[in-house]
């Protein structure tokens, strides 16, 4: 492990560095799609609301 990591590690504190662990973008932005992806199913798919769905998704995900 290099010193700036050593230094970083020592700076982060637990809580941070569990947080920081485990979020993971593009984790979050599949699940969010997939999300997305059911509604305009259940939609038939209907043209027309895609960031809608979109951001119904991002709002479900993050309860």
């Amino acid at each position: 492990m290099s010193a700036t990591i050593r230094k970083m590690k020592k700076t982060i504190s637990p809580d941070t560095e569990a947080v920081a662990t485990t979020i993971c973008l593009p984790d979050r932005d599949a699940r969010i799609a997939e999300i997305a992806y059911h509604k305009a199913e259940c939609r038939g798919f209907e043209q027309g609301h895609e960031v809608e769905d979109w951001l119904e998704a991002e709002r479900e995900f993050m309860l």
